[in-house]
């Protein structure tokens, strides 16, 4: 009897939309595959905590797959590969397509860099016998999370002579670490009548760089010595080239399997660099595509998209131009026929913290990759609100590859909200929605997501390009 099917059953199979897990929507071979795919993600976090680093790992992929630097005023042919660095902090990726270029491209475009904490020009200093690096933080993040907890530091200087040098000192199992320090509980107690938002505050998130003084009565501040004798000897440089230094303080522990299950992944920087790696694997992936593909993995997001590696910038534009002008095509031409997916996160459903979402329109972890049709903060402030005939495309396009896919708003009306580059791209006549996957504990220094929405979104991106 259990498996007969009632006319209100099979009216609710036709009409109503399909919610299960994709646990159960999944063969165990799809799961398999999945949970395959993310050791490759899993080791693109650990390589990539950076901007820098994430573009540096762009590169060296796409270069293995055949990808060459991009040439302006060349005409390629289908199926030629290119890349573009912009400043060491943004890439751009191009599959050529059979059809003309006027027709548009398929755009996908996510964001590499993460919420840290920069360190400040003048950095170091020396307190009651001890170093100390002031820091600035970057992007949206709860201050309180970052204290008493490893880090580790990346970056480069530049000395005063223009040489460069690379820093990444915390990540091998034999690098010291760094700290935000916190008081003991029994001290704490007016720092605890403090709000949340306070409990630590921008300029207490000071890292603990040394303790150990140079051998030297005669001089003062002897550890903050200590401290730039042990960088001159290792890097050749003196205090002074802080000032033209970018080193960047982020989590030093390894991505990890979550659960006993091990379903999901645990770790540092997913927001973006989840969609940044997913469309980056589809791009590699993408053979002899009708429509041209152009994927774009951009820095600065998570301060607004400003300064000229950040997608607010022309340098997108302008490759654009140089792409479609030796076939004598207005890059505008190019712009307005253009399909894209913003590639970024929206925060998964916490059952610990129900009360932010409204449940009926929240993304879910193992739900599949989420299409958010509208960003925005109270009243869609600051979104670019997909129109219904694009999300119209979108569906089909995921539905006819069986892609596990959800809907998502980023918390309740006046909850909150956010924004995506989505806004930027609409502005050049785009059609663009946000396609991404649901994250948890979003913009701390430990974010999960489900393995099962790393692959879908991997696929998505697939689909989209080979369509």
């Amino acid at each position: 009897m259990e498996n007969i099917k009632t006319p209100a059953k099979l009216l609710k199979e036709k009409l109503t939309a399909d919610s299960k897990n994709a646990g159960l929507r999944l063969s165990d071979t799809e799961i398999d595959k999945a949970f395959d795919f993310c050791e490759g993600y899993k080791a693109f976090l650990d390589a990539g905590k950076t901007e820098r680093e994430a573009a540096q790992y762009a590169v060296a992929l796409a270069e293995k797959n055949g990808f060459i630097p991009f040439e302006p005023g060349k005409k390629y042919q289908a199926g030629d590969k290119v890349y573009s660095v912009n400043r060491g902090k943004a890439v751009i990726l191009a599959v050529i397509g059979s059809e003309p270029i006027e027709k548009g491209v398929k755009l996908s475009v996510a964001h590499i860099d993460s919420p840290r904490l920069d360190l400040k020009p003048n950095p170091l200093y020396e307190d009651a016998e001890l170093a100390l690096c002031k820091t600035h933080y970057y992007g949206g993040i709860k201050k309180y999370q970052w204290a008493a907890l490893p880090l580790s530091l990346h970056g480069v200087i530049v000395k005063a002579n223009g040489e460069t040098v690379s820093v990444r000192i915390g990540e091998e199992e034999n690098d010291p670490v760094f700290c935000v320090t916190d008081l003991l509980p029994h001290l704490a107690g007016d720092q605890m009548k403090r709000t949340l938002q306070e409990g630590i505050r921008g300029e207490e998130l000071n890292i603990m760089v040394g303790s150990m003084p140079f051998k030297d009565d005669a001089e003062s501040e002897l550890v903050k010595l200590n401290i730039l004798r042990i960088l001159h000897e290792k890097y050749g440089i003196v205090e002074s080239d802080f000032l033209s230094a970018e080193l960047e303080a982020v989590p030093a522990q390894k991505a990890r399997d979550i659960g006993f299950d091990r379903g999901m992944i645990g770790a540092y920087g997913q927001d973006d660099r989840v969609c940044a790696y997913t469309a980056l694997k589809a791009t590699m992936d993408c053979i002899s595509p009708r429509t041209t593909v152009v994927t774009v993995l951009t820095d600065k997001e998570e301060i607004g998209s400003d300064g000229n590696t950040g997608l607010n910038s022309a340098y997108f534009k302008y490759f654009i131009a140089d792409l479609a002008a030796p076939y004598g095509v207005p890059a505008r031409t190019v712009l307005s026929n253009t399909r894209c997916l913003s590639a970024d996160v929206n925060a998964a459903f916490d059952p610990t913290f129900p009360e932010v979402h409204e449940k009926k329109n929240a993304s879910f972890v193992n739900k599949g990759i989420v299409v958010t049709k509208y960003t925005g903060a109270r009243g869609k402030s600051g979104t670019s609100d997909a129109s219904a005939e694009f999300m119209g495309y979108v569906r089909r396009m995921l539905d006819r590859e069986h892609i596990v896919w959800q809907t998502g708003e980023l918390g309740k009306v006046d909850q909150g909200g956010g924004g995506t580059v989505a806004v930027y791209l609409a502005a050049l006549n785009i059609d663009v929605i946000d396609v991404g996957v649901p994250v948890l504990s979003m913009h701390a220094p430990f974010e999960l997501t489900g393995k099962l929405d790393v692959y879908m979104a991997y696929r998505a991106f697939l689909a989209f390009y080979s369509e």
